[in-house]
């Protein structure tokens, strides 16, 4: 790799037997820097912050987490000569602090959950449905108690994902003389940021008055953890949307590199902006791979076991406030999971699928031998680069993994039905027992009845 950035040299046809043919008798040898763009060091520090708009944009975003505490980076000072503009220390600032509403959170947490637990214990002689409920809001309450596991701990890889962020804008505008306009990002972000709590209060309030035994005080445990979520879908609908503003802007300035004077070396220079951009989003699924892998698990869970809460009631008792507050729980759950896979699917096609298709419509016809080579190695590092979202080799976000969880609810629901289906025959062999009982005033079984127990057992 080293070697590699000393000197590219790009394949010139107008070169004849080891003798160049150019009419300015200029070598047309490129220096990294070329390539690469101008190297950043830590006197860019200032310029780094003058043209991260991304930053500027969604900072309320940044803010709003490290007020809740769930992902405590911080940004450097203005004047500090460093490249890295977003840091994480276990003992900033922004972490002590995490640490303190996290620890003040877990009070009212645990005691939510303790006393979840205690109903929980007391209800096993109780029916299988009315037990299952505080299942249900004891999973809600897991994302709490990983968050320092899941989130913090991967707090340096957030850090590195958001420099990435801030060096590509530097290098894109050096090289393609335009800044990356982020359009309505910023009102966005702001919405976004009061949504989520809006959302949360709509959300737990709900199960307060269409749940009997959701008390008031119990919200007080849920409301943190719901805007927590909200946020992360947020935050990845924006970084998504980033990526397909980014790439839009790339591919709009190829046209302009084929009219350039050197256009073989300006695709070399977008190709190197095109695998940064694919590098990131990346990083981006590594960065939060614990956090949305949780985030999916406890998502899977609580709509499973919702929505078999709700068809169970609805098919022993009928219709009720209760099934519609589980309806409330199912429809949100399956929103932001279906917001955070079609977010990721249409970030990997922009960047991915209509960038080559922008490549492969070049008319290669009209353009010089080592310009078209160009147009080659750029396809080849769109097929070695594929700009997929991974949490960290565990699963690819995509509409994909939307089905699959479609497919494995239906899968586990089925099986609980079918539970529920033998518990309603049983109880209905029971009752015809009793009634028969009472008709025919008898304290003994006939043998029909025997071989019934028989099989029931």
């Amino acid at each position: 790799m080293d070697e590699e950035k000393q000197m590219f040299r790009i394949y010139n046809t107008n070169q004849i037997n080891g003798k160049q043919k150019n009419t300015n008798g200029i070598r047309e040898e490129y220096d990294a820097k070329d390539i690469y763009g101008p190297e950043i060091t830590d006197k860019d520090g200032a310029l780094l912050d003058e043209h991260d708009s991304f930053y500027h944009t969604t900072k309320s975003l940044l803010v709003l987490f490290q007020i809740m505490g769930v992902m405590p980076i911080m940004r450097v000072p203005k004047d500090a000569q460093t490249t890295n503009r977003t840091t994480f220390n276990w003992i900033s600032k922004a972490t002590l602090w995490a640490y303190l509403v996290w620890s003040l959170e877990c009070i009212i947490v645990v005691r939510v959950g303790k006393e979840r637990l205690a109903t929980f214990q007391q209800n096993t002689n109780k029916r299988f449905d009315e037990v299952i409920y505080n299942i249900i809001f004891l999973s809600i309450l897991i994302p709490h108690f990983l968050l320092p596991v899941a989130s913090w701990r991967h707090g340096p890889q957030v850090a590195i994902f958001k420099n990435m962020w801030t060096h590509y804008q530097l290098k894109y505008r050096k090289i393609t003389g335009t800044p990356i306009v982020f359009p309505n990002l910023y009102i966005l972000t702001w919405g976004l940021c009061v949504f989520s709590w809006g959302l949360s209060f709509a959300v737990i309030l709900s199960q307060h008055y269409l749940q009997e035994d959701f008390e008031l005080w119990h919200s007080f445990a849920y409301y943190h953890i719901i805007a927590m979520l909200d946020g992360f879908c947020s935050l990845w609908y924006i970084n998504c949307n980033a990526f397909g503003t980014a790439s839009r802007g790339l591919a709009m300035n190829l046209h302009k590199a084929l009219k350039a004077e050197h256009p073989a070396l300006k695709l070399a220079q977008y190709r190197h902006l095109w695998v940064d951009l694919s590098h990131m989003m990346q990083q981006l699924g590594r960065a939060y791979s614990n956090m949305y892998g949780i985030y999916c698990m406890v998502i899977f869970f609580t709509t499973t076991i919702s929505l078999y809460g709700a068809l169970s009631e609805i098919l022993e008792r009928g219709l009720s406030y209760k099934e519609m507050g589980l309806f409330v729980i199912v429809g949100y759950c399956m929103t932001l999971l279906y917001i955070i896979c079609n977010e990721a699917y249409h970030a990997t096609r922009k960047v991915g699928f209509e960038f080559q298709v922008r490549l492969l419509n070049v008319n290669l016809g009209a353009i010089d031998r080592s310009t078209q080579r160009e147009v080659e190695m750029f396809l080849v590092a769109i097929a070695k680069n594929p700009p997929i979202m991974n949490l960290d080799g565990f699963t690819n976000i995509n509409r994909e993994l939307f089905a699959a969880n479609i497919s494995f609810m239906s899968t586990y629901l089925i099986v609980l039905m079918q539970f529920k289906l033998t518990l309603l025959r049983q109880s209905a062999r029971k009752a015809i027992k009793t009634v028969v009982k009472a008709i025919f005033n008898t304290t003994t079984l006939g043998p029909d009845d025997e071989d019934d127990d028989v099989e029931e057992e």
